[in-house]
């Protein structure tokens, strides 16, 4: 077998460029639609906001479970390097809080159509759910705690009982379109002003 020449070696990290770049335009784009239109989406929604065809999609994720399933992972991704990031951009620490928990309110909405999704597949949600909780809850804690440090919210507030708050509020938002868990997040968070 020939050797591969350099432009064999740089046509195929071209194409694995471009299947990582497919890849997480996926995502983004399921995200986008899941929040907006729920996780019942039609796929070819999801594939034309992404900018590909319906093959390039299946190939990545080839059953609507997988695909939830890795929005859900890569979500929370994005909500965990947030955290920091708005930390040292926002203007203060309860503005990083209150952004970060817009994201996280955007991810909840699409979290509530995983257990519908993945049906049968009860022990994958719950690692899912622990690895959600794993990597949320410390950030949780370091915007709580900076929102502390400057005064801006009261002490004792814990990293569980606000996540869980929210996604007590997001609950029934599928359902009724009358309903805006955002109104009440909003007045939760004011709430934790001292």
């Amino acid at each position: 077998m020939p050797p591969a020449g350099p432009d064999k070696g740089a046509s195929a990290r071209s194409r694995r460029a471009d299947a990582m770049r497919n890849r997480q335009s996926l995502l983004d784009a399921a995200a986008e639609v899941f929040v907006t239109s729920g996780i019942d989406a039609p796929i070819r929604r999801i594939a034309a906001r992404a900018g590909v065809g319906l093959g390039t999609l299946y190939r990545h994720f080839p059953t609507r479970a997988e695909l939830v399933t890795a929005v859900y992972h890569h979500q929370i991704e994005a909500c965990v390097t947030a955290g920091p990031k708005l930390l040292a951009d926002a203007a203060s620490p309860f503005d990083a809080l209150r952004r970060w928990v817009d994201l996280f309110t955007d991810f909840l909405v699409t979290k509530h159509g995983l257990a519908d999704a993945l049906q049968s597949d009860s022990d994958r949600f719950a690692t899912l759910h622990t690895h959600f909780l794993d990597r949320l809850m410390p950030v949780c804690a370091e915007l709580l705690d900076a929102a502390v440090a400057a005064g801006e919210i009261r002490p004792g507030i814990q990293p569980y009982e606000l996540m869980r708050g929210i996604g007590n509020l997001c609950i029934g938002r599928d359902s009724d379109p009358r309903y805006d868990p955002r109104r009440l997040i909003e007045l939760l968070l004011h709430g934790l002003r001292p």
